[in-house]
C-alpha cells in the first residue's frame, strides 16, 4: 500500500475541516411579537365620564364666560374670580389670600365701582328684563370659577394676581385685568383641552374584542327528486353564514335530507 507524504495528509485534513465549516448555517429564528396594546390617554384629574364642558371653537379656544368681554366686564370678571379665590382657596395661604383680596377692594374701590356701573348699563341697553339677565350671568360666572377640577391652578393664579395688584397704576388697571383674567382662565381651558383629548382617544379604542364578519360558505344541502323519464337526484347548495365561533355539531344541527327512494332505483 502506497503511503502519502505527510504534507499531503495535513493539507487533505485541513481541506476537510474547511469544507465542514463551509456549510451554510440555518437562518436565525426571529420571534414574532404581538402588536402593542393601544395606549389610552389618562382622564385629567378631577374629570369624570360624561362631563359637559364648553365647546371648542374653530381657533382651538373654548367658549368660556371670559371671552369677548368689554373693558368693564373684564375688570368685573377679575373681581369675581378673586372673590371666589378668597372664599374657596382653603390652603396654608388662605388668610393671606383673604387679606390681599380685601386690601384690593379698598385700594381699587373707584375703578371697581365704575366697572360695575358700566357693565350694568351694558346689560340694560340690551333691553328686556336686564336685571334678571345680569344676575343669571353673574351666577353662571361664580359657578364657573367655583369648579373644583381647576382649583389648584386657579388658586395659584389668583395669588399671583393679588400679589401684583398693589403695584399697578390706576390708569393701567384695565390692562392688568385683561392679562390676569387670561391667567385665571388658563387652568380651566387646560382641563377642557386635556378632557377633550382623553374623550377623543377613548372613543377610538375598542372596549373589547369585536367579532369578525362571518364569511359565507356552503354548509348545508338538500336532495330533491326531479320528475322525468330518467329520475335523478339534484343537489341544491344553500349558502348560510358560518358560525362566529366553532360549535360542535349535534344531531339537531344537521340538515334534514328527504329522499324519494324511487328516484334512486
Amino acid at each position: 500500500m502506497r503511503r502519502l507524504p505527510l504534507h499531503k495528509i495535513v493539507v487533505a485534513g485541513t481541506l476537510a475541516i474547511v469544507a465542514g465549516c463551509a456549510k451554510v448555517a440555518p437562518p436565525p429564528v426571529v420571534a414574532t411579537l404581538p402588536p402593542p396594546a393601544p395606549v389610552v390617554a389618562q382622564m385629567p384629574k378631577g374629570g369624570r365620564p360624561g362631563m359637559v364642558i364648553p365647546i371648542r371653537l374653530a381657533d382651538g379656544s373654548y367658549a368660556t364666560p371670559n371671552r369677548a368681554l368689554t373693558g368693564a366686564a373684564t375688570v368685573w370678571h377679575l373681581r369675581t374670580a378673586l372673590n371666589v379665590a378668597a372664599l374657596a382657596c382653603r390652603d396654608a395661604d388662605e388668610a393671606q389670600t383673604t387679606a390681599a383680596y380685601n386690601a384690593m377692594l379698598t385700594a381699587r374701590k373707584a375703578v371697581l365701582a365704575s366697572a360695575e356701573t358700566t357693565l350694568s348699563a351694558e346689560f340694560k341697553a340690551r333691553g328686556g328684563d336686564w336685571r334678571d339677565s345680569y344676575d343669571d350671568a353673574m351666577t353662571r360666572l361664580y359657578n364657573y370659577w367655583s369648579q373644583d377640577f381647576a382649583r389648584a391652578g386657579f388658586c395659584a393664579a389668583a395669588k399671583q394676581a393679588l400679589a401684583a395688584a398693589p403695584s399697578v397704576p390706576e390708569a393701567e388697571f384695565a390692562s392688568f385685568a385683561t392679562t390676569q383674567l387670561a391667567a385665571l382662565d388658563q387652568p380651566f381651558t387646560d382641563f377642557f383641552r386635556a378632557y377633550d383629548a382623553w374623550r377623543t382617544q377613548a372613543a377610538l379604542v375598542p372596549v373589547g374584542p369585536r367579532p369578525l364578519a362571518a364569511p359565507v360558505v356552503a354548509t348545508a344541502a338538500t336532495v330533491q327528486a326531479v320528475p322525468g323519464p330518467e329520475p335523478r337526484a339534484q343537489v341544491v347548495t344553500q349558502a348560510v353564514p358560518a358560525r362566529a365561533t366553532a360549535t360542535p355539531l349535534v344531531a339537531k344541527d344537521l340538515p334534514k335530507i328527504n329522499v324519494d327512494a324511487s328516484a334512486l332505483n
